[in-house]
């Protein structure tokens, strides 16, 4: 055990351990600083500008094919109502089967998402664009 001036090594070791890592990491510390940076501010903006143009790709191709589709302005989700009140559930598997789109079934956020789909903008443009392009084609070709 090592002592100078009657102070454990350890103790101190074990204090300054503590208090470094006693909550976030230094690395998420030093991100989060860099995105208040002018850098930071400009590529936030620009991921934010990327991920509403795709919600708004989505939305728009969504009506045009016949939805009714909520939100998708502020936020990255898109919540489009089924075809005829079809439960989510089954709808997902039509999803899946006649376009090879992959929906969150709206009966996953409780009851009243029933009759729902959720789709989301976080993903990239050329996928976007492919979902929009298969539901107003009819489907896979």
């Amino acid at each position: 055990e090592l002592v100078r001036g009657g102070v454990h090594l350890r103790d101190l070791w074990a204090r300054r351990q503590a208090t470094r890592f006693n909550g976030v990491s230094y690395i998420t510390q030093r991100a989060a600083e860099a995105v208040y940076s002018p850098t930071g501010r400009r590529q936030t903006q620009a991921v934010i500008r990327y991920y509403q143009e795709n919600a708004q790709m989505l939305r728009e191709g969504l009506r045009r094919s016949g939805f009714r589709v909520s939100g998708g302005i502020n936020a990255p989700y898109l919540w489009i109502e089924t075809p005829d009140k079809k439960p989510s559930w089954e709808f997902f598997d039509e999803m899946l089967e006649k376009y090879g789109i992959i929906v969150t079934p709206g009966a996953g956020f409780g009851a009243a998402g029933e009759g729902y789909f959720r789709m989301t903008a976080f993903g990239c443009w050329d996928h976007a664009f492919e979902a929009v392009r298969r539901l107003k084609n009819g489907g896979i070709e």
